[in-house]
Formats: C-alpha cells, structure tokens, sequence
C-alpha cells in the first residue's frame, strides 16, 4: 500500500464534495459515491455477520473472502476506468451458492429476516447488498460500468439469503417461515 494517512482529517470535504481515486472532485451525493458507499455498507453488514461467535468455519472462510472482493470493488468504483472484479469472481460465488444450498430442502414458503443473531445479520447484509446493486444500476444508467459489478452483488445477495439459511439452521434448526393471515 504506497500512500498511508497519518491525518484521519482533512476537511477537504467540508463543502459537500470529495475525491475520487483519480483525483476528480464530485459531490457527495454523486451515484458513484453513493454507488461504493453502499458497497462499504455492505461489507460493513457482512462484518456483523462474522463478529457473531460460533459460525461454521465454512462460512467465515466464505464471508471473509466476500469482505476482500467488496473492498476490491468499492475500489473499482471510487477509480473510474479500474478493473477489480471479473468473472471468475462471479463464478466463485455461484459455486458457493451450490455448495451451501445443495443441503438446504426445497422452498416452500418465504422467509422472515430472523432465525439467530447470525441469520437475522446475514438478512440485514442481503438487503444491503440489495441496496448497493440498486445503486450501481442508478449508476450504471449514467456513467460505464463493468457488467460483473451488478453480478457480483446480485450474486452475493443471493448466497446471503442462502447462508442466513443455513445459519438459522446451524442456531436454532429452522427458519422463521412466514404465515399468510386473510384479512
């Protein structure tokens, strides 16, 4: 890593703009700030997941990876025209997606955010995703952006919604299903 900060401050930000990785000054507000911010929200939620005690260690070697890839590309959206995440990264999460989901039973109903602390965590780090993916479209309407950005989030929400799956499995033997009531 070439350039460390020794000051956390620097108050260029105190008139509502701030650099990109190029050096180009946007507002705070610009899809793409709102783009990798919600990436870092992400990766934030994601955290939350893996500070839960217990976790298979499947799942935090998983999880830990997708935290590296969400720092990788919150990268590649602060630096516009830089690459980080490919298709092999895509591929890497459809493979864990089959490899958690082929012991989980067929669904039959949805799902209420719950189940545990992990599972409840793994649901909030899915609707973030959610959130991020629906940002980088935004962006992606306006400026170019490489086509496995939104995969790669839309393919992580998914294998969030199976891990939180198997994490309520794993603390407490079941999801919360969820139970139409007429009204």
């Amino acid at each position: 890593m070439g350039h460390r900060l020794s000051r956390i401050y620097t108050r260029t930000g105190d008139d509502g703009s701030t650099g990109l990785g190029d050096g180009m000054r946007v507002p705070k507000e610009h899809l793409r700030v709102e783009g990798y911010g919600t990436v870092d929200e992400a990766n934030s939620a994601v955290g939350m997941v893996l500070a839960v005690p217990g976790l298979p260690a499947a799942v935090i070697e998983c999880l830990t990876e997708v935290q590296h890839d969400l720092f990788d590309l919150g990268g590649e959206l602060c630096m516009p025209g830089h690459r980080a995440i490919v298709a092999a990264d895509v591929e890497r999460l459809e493979a864990a997606l089959d490899r958690f989901n082929v012991e989980l039973p067929p669904l039959k109903d949805f799902i209420l955010p719950g189940g545990g602390p992990a599972a409840a965590a793994c649901h909030l780090a899915r609707t973030v995703t959610r959130r991020a993916e629906r940002r980088i479209w935004a962006l992606a309407r306006v400026e170019a952006v490489a086509a496995e950005v939104p995969q790669y989030l839309n393919r992580l929400s998914d294998l969030l919604f199976v891990l939180a799956r198997v994490l309520a499995r794993h603390e407490h033997g079941a999801e919360v299903l969820w139970r139409h009531r007429p009204r």
